[in-house]
């Protein structure tokens, strides 16, 4: 995973890393649900977040790049909406239960050690009812030059996510190639893991 120094780097960038238009995944989704709380881990520079505070949806979101919190605040601030931006490290993160109607984990890679703990704390913090959606690169990525980690470890897999989410109701779960067009370093055709799911009425958090 890379560190910090990484990220404020990248984002200090003049061009968007990602671009300032919604992941596509994201943006067809949410549009088919209710609004209401939202919460994008891993932000970076607030594209899905301003995105959806557009549509009138409550957002939190955070990174751990203060520069990713600056950028995102300001393009929050250029497209006249508002969001919740907080600067959180994955391996320090204590999030409310059952909070949110929609968590949305866009291209967050992380050791499996940690993802396993961050993604029952995801589930933990969804209302009951409430949906997951997840893309991020396919461990079939690795070696091509579209984006991502370089590193297997960091990919994911289906088994991986079906274990991780496994008390939750999986809607759909699929290995897709997409042709990726956001800002500079997510360009060309790229193998991805995408995921919907809902968070059972009597699911109880642990």
């Amino acid at each position: 995973m890379a560190s910090q120094e990484h990220w404020d780097k990248r984002y200090s960038e003049e061009e968007f890393a990602y671009g300032i238009t919604p992941n596509s995944f994201f943006a067809d989704q949410i549009q088919q649900f209710a609004k209401g709380k939202i919460l994008l881990p891993a932000e970076g520079q607030g594209r899905n977040a301003v995105f959806a505070a557009r549509l009138g949806w409550d957002v939190s979101a955070f990174d751990y790049s203060p520069v990713a919190k600056e950028r995102a605040l300001k393009l929050a601030e250029s497209e006249n909406v508002s969001i919740s931006y907080h600067v959180i490290d994955f391996r320090e993160l204590d999030l409310p239960a059952e909070e949110y109607d929609v968590v949305a984990l866009i291209f967050n890679h992380m050791p499996a050690d940690l993802r396993r703990v961050v993604h029952k704390k995801i589930v933990d913090s969804l209302k009951p009812g409430g949906r997951l959606l997840l893309e991020a690169f396919h461990k079939n990525q690795l070696g091509r030059t579209s984006g991502g980690p370089k590193s297997l470890e960091l990919l994911y897999s289906e088994a991986e996510l079906n274990e991780d989410f496994s008390g939750m109701e999986i809607i759909s779960l699929e290995e897709t190639i997409a042709v990726l067009d956001e800002g500079p370093y997510h360009q060309g055709e790229a193998i991805l893991i995408r995921l919907l799911a809902r968070k059972p009425e009597s699911m109880a958090n642990q």
